[in-house]
């Protein structure tokens, strides 16, 4: 009789089920080595510095096409040449009025990139050329120099040494160049006060931008007024500062004509409705150029900023100014 031991045990589908012992073992056995595959980026990764790189190309080729816009205001429409226009030389050959312009750069001050050292120079032949061609007196006042405080203060002391030679003196800064000679500072006066007739005119003509009045070109008429004011400004010690960009002598003269009444204000001083009548500054691409491009676009365009034809550009605030002036200078030159 033979005895049979006990079926082995079937999984549902036939197969015999693994021991524990088989378990075991197959864990131990050598896996093969696993493959790893390269991490790839998701696209937008490898696109966005691309991206990024054409709206910064983008913004400055705006940039430079609103520059190139702003520079043909006056081919556009904006009318900043005075109305009655241009006056020849023959028109102001008479002695009356009698107008000198007078500027000084003190070239022993300063340094870094905001230096006027050798500016004066650079523009004397340009308003000089421009004095002899219009009749002007022309005045380096260099000499005239407080060294008790920073050089722009004694630009009061230069006006007021030359009022009792003159009906009237243009004050201009050392960083202006004449950029319309044809252009007569006669013409100029009888745009802003609307009259010709300039023994009754108010006797301070100034201009204004986004920060209020402007010292660094005005028109001063020879009168007991102007002496007291030119004092008076000269007078204003708490404004004076040192060792910094700001001197001190604009904010008095802010000062100085807030502080006039209303009816004094009306008779002695005239504020420029278009500043680019001779006192105009190059648009320069910046956050805050940018920012009062975007939130007063009329008052840019109105304003001050620099437009072929206009009689006198100013680098206010600009940084490497003798530089800026001989690539002026060039394209004057290559106009002509």
């Amino acid at each position: 009789m033979c005895v049979q031991g006990a079926p082995e045990p079937q999984t549902p589908n036939g197969a015999r089920p693994v021991s524990s012992e088989e378990r075991e073992a197959s864990s131990m056995a050598p896996r093969p080595p696993t493959r790893w595959t390269k991490h790839r980026p998701p696209e937008r990764r490898i696109w966005l510095p691309l991206l990024l790189l054409s709206y910064l190309l983008l913004a400055v080729a705006s940039l430079h096409a609103v520059a190139a816009f702003l520079r043909r205001a006056n081919d556009l429409g904006r009318r900043c040449a005075p109305q009655p226009a241009e006056c020849t030389a023959g028109d102001v050959a008479s002695p009356r009025p009698r107008i000198a312009i007078v500027s000084f750069s003190d070239e022993s001050e300063g340094g870094g990139r905001r230096s006027f050292r050798g500016v004066m120079a650079a523009v004397e032949g340009n308003k000089r050329a421009y004095a002899e061609q219009m009749g002007y007196g022309y005045v380096d006042a260099r000499n005239l120099v407080d060294r008790s405080r920073p050089p722009n203060w004694s630009k009061i002391l230069a006006v007021r040494s030359q009022l009792p030679l003159y009906d009237w003196v243009f004050w201009n800064d050392a960083d202006t160049v004449v950029t319309n000679p044809n252009t007569s500072l006669e013409s100029i006066l009888q745009a802003e006060l609307e009259h010709g007739d300039f023994e009754s005119s108010p006797d301070l003509v100034v201009t204004e931008d986004f920060n209020g009045v402007n010292s660094g070109l005005f028109f001063v008429r020879r009168s007991k007024w102007s002496e007291n004011f030119l004092d008076a400004w000269w007078n204003q010690t708490s404004f004076v500062q040192f060792g910094s960009t700001k001197s001190g002598d604009n904010a008095a003269m802010k000062y100085l004509i807030n502080s006039l009444s209303a009816e004094e204000l009306s008779v002695h001083v005239h504020i420029s409705r278009m500043q680019c009548l001779f006192n105009s500054y190059p648009w320069v691409p910046s956050w805050k150029s940018v920012y009062r491009l975007i939130s007063s676009p009329l008052v840019t365009w109105q304003g001050g900023v620099y437009s072929d034809g206009d009689f006198m550009v100013h680098l206010a605030g600009l940084d490497e100014k003798k530089k800026w002036i001989e690539v002026i200078l060039q394209q004057l030159r290559a106009s002509e």
